[in-house]
């Protein structure tokens, strides 16, 4: 039985840490740290090597999105050998700090009213290594700040490596489908889809599937235009 997952906490506001560090601790979701902004987020994750960060993004100081920068992105500050799973914290479901902060690499967002058993939820499926994805906010997120033009072009060359099957599974993916949806649609096995899909995320040298949707949209293989088949 693998044990509790182990928390950090980022929030600029005391009574919200309180407040998530009691509804985690409640379903035996160890807390091992606070922090109030960016920077002690970084050194509390070097102290205690979390599971998963709780990051809010919009902080005094060093901010959520620079932070998770520094946790996933190979800062000279950056935690190795492991970075743990950042799930961002926000107000708004629309925020393009949540974008940028996905294609950091975090591993999805949640919004700040989330109930107590969505919160508890999400910790253990991205500690599990799943992305945390509310499809439609998602896509939505992404159609809106992903970049098109110019700087798609030398991004197409990122999916060379692809065969046909995983860039079919790569566009389904960025339509928020889930591995029994893509069971369906591919007329594929459970087994076969997550063996495709894990073959997709390591060729591209993704964390999970959350940076597999950007992937896709920057790259101009799924566009706000696109319509399903």
């Amino acid at each position: 039985m693998n044990p509790p997952p182990r928390v950090v906490v980022v929030d600029d506001q005391a009574l919200v840490r309180t407040g998530f560090r009691l509804i985690l601790g409640a379903d035996g979701i160890e807390v091992v740290a606070e922090a109030a902004d960016g920077a002690e987020a970084v050194d509390a994750v070097r102290r205690t090597r979390p599971d998963v960060v709780l990051m809010d993004i919009r902080m005094p100081g060093t901010d959520g999105l620079e932070a998770t920068r520094r946790i996933l992105a190979g800062a000279p500050d950056a935690l190795a050998p492991a970075a743990p799973r950042v799930v961002m914290l926000t107000t708004f479901d629309l925020d393009h700090y949540v974008y940028a902060a996905l294609s950091a690499g975090a591993s999805g967002f949640l919004l700040k009213d989330v109930t107590p058993e969505h919160l508890t939820a999400a910790v253990r499926t991205v500690r599990a290594g799943d992305a945390l994805l509310a499809p439609a906010i998602t896509r939505r997120l992404v159609e809106r700040f992903a970049r098109t033009g110019a700087e798609t072009a030398a991004l197409h060359r990122d999916l060379a490596g692809l065969t046909p099957r995983e860039l079919d599974v790569l566009r389904l993916l960025a339509r928020g489908l889930s591995n029994a949806e893509l069971d369906e649609r591919l007329h594929l096995s459970e087994a076969t889809v997550k063996t495709h899909v894990s073959r997709v995320l390591t060729k591209l040298g993704l964390r999970d599937r959350a940076q597999a949707v950007v992937v896709a949209y920057e790259t101009g293989l799924v566009s706000p235009q696109t319509r399903e088949r």
